[in-house]
């Protein structure tokens, strides 16, 4: 189909863009993000063409393409027009359709994508006996993230809106061209040298070491471990009802503190993924803004409550200083580890990636911590090994419903599987135990 839109040209990769772009080319992938869902009753294979045909006009980012220019830096091209495909999938009769929507999401992640010739939406419907069942949409995570994931899903379910019944309203949020130059002003500048000051005063007080060492490398190396448990998300609601704090607070502190009493290690020092749409022109922006912030948490001989109390602080401060062009950062990285001379590790990460789930994690409360605990017997452990490399440790909230389900995914050549599972298990066993007494203490032993 063609399609085209508002908006073109060549510009240099806003922040967001580069901080991804760098991370996909660190762990050989194209981050591909997306779904297979049912879709509505009387659904048309014209209604998906008509919501990729406003995907397409409306939102840059849809959009944009990378090319690598002689000078050798990588610039984000927005075309003005195009055409792109929409796969129509027959399952057969006696096959399940959402089986096959499953499969057709998985073929599309695990197709390559180039940057410079492919759009970074792949979208197909699936049919059983003619009839649209099932819509697959996989978006490159360079073009946009969950929260702007968010956006294009909210309009492109409105019929009137994607079939020009209804006016569309103009785009208010910054455009990925428009970031950029943004970005490159002096009003840009001087918001991205302050962020660089915070930066600095941080990275010279922080210990240089996150992790232990060595001790059981694993091949395939890298490991993923993920927790499925109910009973922290009736523990975290307890935590919510009693505290008021937010609740990815709670689950980073559930974190923090597990992950000290594995290692040994206070404080400790993490980048928290801030989403950054409370910046001005941000909120409704469908391009990838997210950054993160870095966060230093002492522990010491506090109550879990205490320790909530300062995450959610640093937290939040965290967040004011988490976006800035990731280059520049690099650079200040190298060049404070070689003033304190020794190398800094900042590779421990933190995202809390609830989109859909968020609000139920704040549902009432349980009254009775007989139930949180009779839930503790639904907990289910799942490992999952490659090859393709990943941060040093990468902590994750997923958006699944009825359950708080977690994960770790780790370089074995510097955490060993065990000490994966001691967090995860140590993570559910403190939320259970805090949900109903403000009382317990987080650490009885650290090292510095």
């Amino acid at each position: 189909m063609r399609f085209e839109g508002d908006g073109s040209g060549v510009e240099e990769l806003s922040w967001g863009q580069r901080e991804l772009w760098e991370a996909m080319r660190r762990q050989f992938t194209w981050m591909p993000m997306g779904f297979a869902l049912p879709v509505p009753p009387g659904t048309t294979v014209d209604d998906a063409v008509a919501q990729l045909r406003f995907m397409m006009g409306r939102y840059q980012s849809m959009r944009t393409r990378v090319r690598r220019d002689p000078d050798g830096h990588d610039r984000q091209v927005v075309a003005a027009s195009g055409e792109i495909g929409l796969e129509v999938v027959d399952a057969d009769p006696g096959e399940d359709p959402a089986a096959v929507a499953e499969a057709v999401r998985q073929r599309f992640c695990d197709a390559d994508h180039d940057f410079a010739r492919d759009w970074p939406v792949r979208m197909a419907v699936v049919r059983h006996h003619g009839v649209p069942t099932h819509q697959v949409v996989i978006l490159c995570h360079l073009v946009t993230d969950g929260f702007g994931a968010l956006v294009i899903m909210r309009e492109i379910e409105d019929r009137d809106l994607v079939h020009g019944r209804v006016p569309v309203p103009p785009v208010t949020a910054l455009e990925p061209m428009a970031q950029a130059r943004w970005e490159a002003s002096p009003a840009g500048q001087r918001e991205h040298a302050a962020v660089l000051r915070r930066w600095e005063g941080v990275l010279r007080d922080i210990p240089a070491r996150r992790f232990p060492g060595p001790a059981d490398p694993r091949e395939p190396r890298h490991w993923q471990a993920r927790l499925d448990s109910p009973a922290t998300l009736l523990a975290v609601r307890a935590i919510r009802a009693r505290t008021t704090v937010d609740t990815s607070s709670i689950l980073l502190a559930l974190f923090v503190v597990s992950w000290a009493r594995v290692t040994g290690v206070d404080p400790v020092v993490t980048r928290v993924v801030a989403n950054n749409r409370f910046r001005r022109g941000l909120a409704e922006t469908v391009s990838p803004v997210t950054h993160t912030g870095l966060c230093v948490i002492p522990l010491g001989d506090t109550t879990f409550d205490e320790a909530l109390s300062a995450v959610h602080r640093r937290t939040v401060a965290a967040y004011r200083y988490a976006y800035y062009d990731p280059r520049e950062l690099d650079k200040l990285v190298a060049r404070v580890a070689a003033e304190r001379g020794e190398q800094l590790d900042l590779s421990c990460f933190f995202n809390d990636r609830r989109l859909v789930t968020r609000d139920l994690t704040e549902a009432p409360p349980p009254s009775d911590p007989a139930e949180v605990t009779a839930a503790l017997g639904r907990s289910r452990l799942r490992w999952h090994r490659q090859d393709k490399p990943v941060e040093r440790l990468f902590a994750t909230i997923n958006d699944e419903p009825d359950t708080l389900d977690y994960e770790l995914f780790a370089d074995t050549h510097h955490i060993a599987p065990a000490d994966l599972e001691s967090c995860l298990r140590g993570m559910e066993a403190l939320a259970v135990r805090a949900a109903f007494d403000p009382s317990v203490r987080v650490l009885e032993k650290v090292a510095t």
